[in-house]
């Protein structure tokens, strides 16, 4: 299987402090953790030479392409996530290099209406190997529709971050029905580096 890494939405919007979302919305705890964490994985997947696909979650100015059940969390006049803010880039830390691929969406689901598929085509890539956030919304939205597209779909379960309670039931709810895997990064990277096939699955519980 050709696999891709793919980076959820890893924006000053979600993961920094002074971000829309954590000043408005909720926090996602953890986040700092799972940025380092991601940094990791990135270094080793650069050095295996596996394509990067990052998705910024994005609305248009005035949030006329965000559904207003999700505008009315927000104060008026406020423009969460709007492209070519500052809360709608992705984190410092985890800035994308020249080759890597920045893939803009407006829903959760990171296939519905964006080219991640014609990019996966492109690639050549069968098998995901999923990070991001948030835990039980994008992450888990994307990895659904993959699985029904017939993707592989890995997900590492200490490269995300949701909200307290969330996580670990989307967690769970992906391993019984839409992933391969759901382990830590370096079981994920074991099983894309062609290792024994075995899931290295986790119970509920044990999930980070």
């Amino acid at each position: 299987m050709n696999t891709a890494v793919l980076v959820i939405d890893m924006q000053n919007g979600f993961c920094h402090p002074n971000g829309s979302l954590p000043r408005h919305v909720m926090a996602l705890p953890g986040t700092a953790q799972v940025i380092d964490t991601i940094r990791g994985l990135l270094e080793a997947a650069r050095a295996e030479d596996l394509p990067i696909i990052y998705t910024r979650h994005v609305w248009r100015a005035g949030l006329v392409d965000c559904p207003q059940y999700l505008a009315r969390d927000f104060p008026a006049g406020e423009q969460p996530l709007v492209r070519g803010t500052w809360d709608a880039q992705i984190v410092d830390e985890l800035e994308p290099h020249e080759h890597d691929v920045v893939i803009d969406k407006n829903r959760f689901d990171a296939f519905l209406h964006t080219d991640l598929a014609v990019v996966l085509r492109s690639l050549e890539a069968d098998q995901l190997l999923v990070t991001g956030v948030m835990t039980n919304v994008c992450v888990e939205s994307t990895v659904r529709t993959g699985s029904q597209l017939d993707y592989t779909m890995l997900v590492a379960t200490d490269c995300t971050a949701g909200p307290e309670g969330q996580k670990e039931p989307s967690l769970t709810a992906m391993e019984r029905f839409f992933a391969y895997q759901v382990a830590p990064w370096r079981n994920c990277f074991e099983t894309v580096g062609g290792a024994p096939r075995s899931p290295g699955r986790y119970p509920v519980g044990a999930l980070p």
